[in-house]
């Protein structure tokens, strides 16, 4: 190898183990940053990292800003320096200022982006910024990665729905729940426990109202450290919500919301025990196809309006089924017991299918032991 092959691939090589240490840094605050993606940064100058940072809450410093106060804090100028950025530094003014804007005033000669921002108040537009102040800019750089810490904000932003994820614990017959109606519970408390983290990192939590009266859930974090609890969500076409339920009683109701099909004159009577709790009612239109019931593509659409990019599903088998029939689901989350239960509902009984060639199939695959469970997570979709 020549001289300058070897150092190119030196220098590839200390790209990727800083741009790892930007995502490693995202990573951190997956369960803190909803609605805005979860950034990390990195400022390195002769191989040497300078200050580091990530993404704040809703509102706080991005991780640009967060990286340059602590070379500030720390006395060090970061001119010269390499930005390693997770994804592309914003050019507008939000509830923060530009990052790209703070990077040019800072002096950083080169900037290393994993992922464009699809956000159309940036899209290229930090970039560029920088370009246009004499910042060497690149970007692409474990791009996959990103994107995978990001999926609801790629998700909302791209589509115009949420990344939905299903989850659902169940017997090894496929049974979620008994003939009775019982289903609690049918997995470990590892399993559980395990489940909290997901809730943890999505922005809101749904499910039907069945659920809501058959378990009473609360469907708030419990077993994860976290400053911030997701948005919960009912699918209750006729306002049939108690104002007694436990997830108006614990935690915020303001953080509920209420789908609904009715029209606002029923809604206004129906729900206002609800209203006066302060939960939000979401008007969704019909289902042509199933009078009386919330559409739900149109309400992932205006969920996504809402600023809900990771959706986790946590319902019983009616409303899997129609989620699934509906082909908004991205991805099944299922922790599975080694126990047979025979009869009952199933995870969600979509169809009649007429040949198994119809199914849907699972991609990406992970398998892994949870406690005395198996948790199956995989894509629908490819």
């Amino acid at each position: 190898m020549s001289t300058a092959n070897r150092t190119d691939t030196q220098a590839v090589q200390q790209d990727l183990r800083w741009m790892r240490r930007a995502l490693q840094l995202a990573a951190r605050v997956l369960y803190r940053t909803s609605p805005n993606p979860r950034v990390g940064c990195v400022l390195v100058r002769d191989g040497r990292v300078l200050a580091e940072g990530a993404t704040e809450e809703a509102g706080s410093r991005h991780a640009e800003a967060v990286a340059l106060a602590e070379a500030g804090r720390r006395g060090i100028d970061p001119r010269g320096a390499t930005a390693y950025v997770s994804l592309e530094p914003c050019s507008h003014h939000g509830r923060t200022p530009p990052c790209a804007d703070a990077l040019v005033a800072a002096g950083v000669a080169r900037v290393v982006a994993a992922a464009r921002d699809p956000n159309p108040l940036v899209d290229g537009g930090g970039l560029q910024r920088l370009r246009d102040a004499g910042v060497h800019v690149e970007c692409g750089l474990l791009e996959n990665e990103s994107r995978e810490l990001n999926l609801g904000f790629f998700s909302r932003i791209e589509r115009g729905r949420p990344w939905l994820r299903l989850k659902a614990a169940s017997s090894l017959d496929g049974i979620t729940a008994l003939p009775n109606g019982a289903s609690q519970w049918i997995t470990g408390p590892a399993a559980r426990a395990d489940a909290h983290h997901w809730r943890a990192r999505a922005c809101a939590v749904l499910t039907g109202i069945g659920t809501v009266r058959d378990d009473d859930p609360r469907l708030d974090v419990r077993h994860v450290a976290t400053t911030r609890q997701p948005w919960r969500v009912v699918v209750d076409s006729r306002l049939e919500l108690s104002p007694q339920a436990r997830l108006l009683r614990h935690g915020d109701p303001t953080r509920v919301i209420v789908a609904h099909a009715l029209g606002p004159a029923e809604a206004a009577g129906r729900g206002a025990a609800l209203l006066e709790l302060g939960a939000q009612l979401l008007p969704v239109p019909g289902d042509a196809g199933k009078p009386g019931k919330v559409d739900l593509r149109e309400l992932m659409h205006l969920l996504a309006q809402r600023q809900i990019g990771e959706l986790h599903v946590e319902a019983g088998a009616r409303l899997n089924a129609s989620l699934l029939s509906a082909g908004v689901v991205d991805e099944l989350l299922v922790y599975q017991a080694p126990l047979l239960l025979g009869q009952g509902a199933g995870i969600g009984p979509f169809g009649p299918l007429q040949a198994p060639s119809e199914g849907l199939r699972l991609h990406r695959v992970e398998l892994l032991p949870i406690g005395t469970d198996y948790r199956w997570r995989g894509r629908l979709g490819g």
